[in-house]
């Protein structure tokens, strides 16, 4: 009997006030929106930097015949088979923590591998090269890429290296320019969300009001408060409800359409968000949602539902 009244008096207070529950929906829908894309950007972030950095290597430039800028080929000459055979040695003995692979990339294989796959012809600003222009290099796989600064000081100052590189430095202004797009996004959604709690309290604080009567009524033949508050709340949850329901739809179209439609099919290279990602995120963004508006109506109720 109880559940049926409140569900009697939940629905007449939407029907009184059926703009406002609209307009908490719309506002709702788009903080929800805004939330659910830095998540989604946020993820993003994530996915990339998991398979970019499993991939990515710290590369030992070894130097190269002639002359070059680093002391430690002072010699105009490249290393010998020793030397890089010691080079290796050093990084078994001293990183051997550090470095899960070793992998030696000689002059040819660069050159065939990677130079004319990038330069075809092998032609580089006006000149033709050839492998006997182009220098070895160590490649080593890390246990933790984050621990490049280890690798970099044991091997800067040995002979016959002339440069320790990181490749992770490639991909650092790309998640620099998503990290700024995650935060512009943050901030939308707070001052969104702010808006949705403020409209939600409004619209319960304006519905209690005009049914100030009826609730003192109720209170007279011996209603508990939660009895009358709950139709006043379950009034703000349904409509941040339909919003919150509402904003995952969108970024679900959003992600489908735009991102595994279209971009995943251009930029092949780099692994995206997907539809499971948003169905990941989407029970957070609902409950988020119901959460806020619960609490913005148990507040808006205090003032006017006072024992």
């Amino acid at each position: 009997m109880r559940f049926r009244f409140v569900l009697s008096e939940t629905w007449t207070s939407i029907k009184r006030n059926g703009s406002m529950i609209l307009s908490v929906m719309l506002v709702t829908f788009i903080s929800f929106l805004f939330i659910g894309a830095s998540g989604l950007m946020q993820a993003q972030i994530t996915k990339a930097k998991g398979d970019w950095y499993d991939k990515v290597e710290v590369v030992v430039w070894l130097c190269p015949d002639g002359t070059s800028q680093s002391a430690n080929c002072a010699t105009g000459k490249a290393p010998t088979t020793d030397e890089i055979i010691d080079i290796q040695n050093t990084i078994k003995d001293e990183l051997h923590s550090d470095v899960s692979k070793i992998t030696y990339v000689s002059k040819d294989q660069f050159y065939k591998d990677t130079f004319v796959k990038q330069y075809p012809g092998g032609v580089y600003q006006g000149r033709t090269l050839t492998a006997d222009d182009m220098q070895a290099s160590l490649r080593l796989k890390l246990t933790n890429p984050e621990k490049y600064q280890q690798v970099s000081e044991v091997l800067s100052g040995k002979k016959g290296v002339e440069e320790v590189q990181d490749q992770r430095q490639i991909f650092d202004p790309v998640f620099a320019v998503l990290n700024r797009g995650t935060v512009v996004t943050v901030v939308l959604a707070a001052v969104m969300v702010l808006v949705a709690i403020m409209l939600t309290g409004t619209t319960i604080r304006m519905s209690a009001a005009s049914r100030k009567n009826e609730t003192e009524i109720m209170r007279l033949v011996g209603a508990s408060n939660w009895i009358i508050q709950l139709p006043f709340i379950l009034e703000g949850v349904i409509a941040s409800l339909l919003g919150s329901i509402l904003s995952c739809v969108a970024l679900g179209g959003i992600v489908e359409v735009f991102v595994t439609g279209w971009l995943a099919k251009t930029v092949t290279w780099m692994p995206f968000v997907n539809l499971t990602t948003v169905l990941m995120v989407s029970p957070a963004l609902i409950g988020g949602a119901v959460l806020l508006s619960i609490v913005a109506s148990l507040i808006s109720l205090r003032r006017y539902l006072k024992a």
